[in-house]
């Protein structure tokens, strides 16, 4: 039985414990946030503390989940990695690429296991759509395109101010909502972005630092070409749209659906589970995921998302801000 432990009980970090406990191999000892207002609720039995680094000196959890701003992350798994406890980590990695290539010293350096939550890619969709790219069975991928059309409110970041700071959250859109669908992106293009030309702004009047908007285009080595969108400006969180194209076929995934599409045809491929934890737009792999690592955990080898799978998202983040400050492409 693993001891588990969160560190922040936000929104995201309610979905951990859900995910923990429904888990067989798994138990929450232990939960931390510097509010202690968000002491209820918790189950039976979880101590609760307001500074992780008590909680460090008085528990021993085998996996310690984080789940605080982004600023955070990096400072957090430091100080779990350095006492030997295995960490699961939200998106994004880090505050940027190069904070990014410190934390993937982490493993090796501690001899620790750290798991980064980039649960979509376990979505029966990106599995499916994956495994079929990898197959080769439609040639070359030419051609991705990811869409990401939300809505967050001012009281959003008068909530959490962190999230409008660009020293703590990194960025907006980019690193808040979209981080997901650029990952997919690199991830369907399954070969490294060579060049970035981008733009970010802002179209919603809140008096923030960071971006609610931003487009921009990506070359892969292999020579694929990634067209990304992402605003907080829409009306309402409209499902994300990835459509990716081939020399031989095309497909898309939306509406929580996978599709081959064959001229006006369309057939559907595989969809994703009705069944959320939290919000329906952080995908419904979370338990899958973390159980995934926990048995790793368990079992002291396999499958899981290693923090160096973060940093390409964290590098064509990078390069959009980039080209939008100086109106050029930036080469790898």
């Amino acid at each position: 039985m693993l001891k588990a432990a969160v560190i922040g009980l936000g929104v995201i970090g309610k979905v951990h414990i859900s995910a923990i406990e429904s888990l067989e191999n798994a138990k929450l000892v232990a939960a931390c946030d510097i509010d202690p207002d968000r002491n209820v609720n918790l189950p039976h039995g979880v101590a609760f503390y307001t500074d992780y680094g008590e909680m460090l000196r008085r528990e021993k959890p085998d996996v310690a989940h984080i789940c605080l701003p982004h600023f955070l992350h990096y400072p957090a798994a430091k100080k779990f990695a350095e006492a030997g406890i295995n960490v699961f980590t939200e998106k994004p990695l880090a505050l940027n690429a190069a904070e990014g290539e410190e934390y993937c010293k982490l493993e090796n350096q501690y001899g620790v296991k750290i798991c980064l939550c980039f649960q979509n890619r376990l979505n029966s969709t990106t599995e499916a759509l994956h495994k079929i790219l990898q197959s080769g069975e439609y040639g070359k991928v030419t051609g991705i395109r990811g869409s990401v059309a939300w809505y967050r409110s001012k009281h959003y970041y008068e909530e959490g101010p962190w999230r409008g700071i660009m020293a703590q959250s990194g960025g907006g859109v980019m690193t808040n909502q979209a981080i997901h669908t650029l990952d997919l992106i690199q991830y369907f293009a399954g070969s490294p972005a060579t060049r970035v030309k981008g733009s970010i702004g802002q179209v919603l009047d809140y008096g923030v630092e960071v971006e609610d908007t931003a487009t921009g285009r990506i070359s892969f080595a292999n020579g694929a070409t990634g067209f990304f969108t992402a605003s907080i400006g829409n009306f309402a969180d409209e499902n994300v749209e990835i459509n990716v194209f081939c020399e031989k076929g095309a497909f898309a995934i939306r509406d929580n659906k996978l599709f081959c599409i064959d001229g006006d045809k369309e057939e559907a491929l595989a969809s994703n589970s009705s069944d959320y934890a939290g919000k329906a737009v952080y995908g419904n792999s979370h338990v899958k995921l973390i159980d995934t690592f926990y048995k790793v955990l368990e079992n002291g080898s396999g499958w899981y998302i290693h923090p160096e799978e973060g940093l390409p998202s964290l590098r064509i983040i990078d390069a959009i801000r980039e080209s939008s400050r100086t109106g050029k492409t930036v080469n790898f």
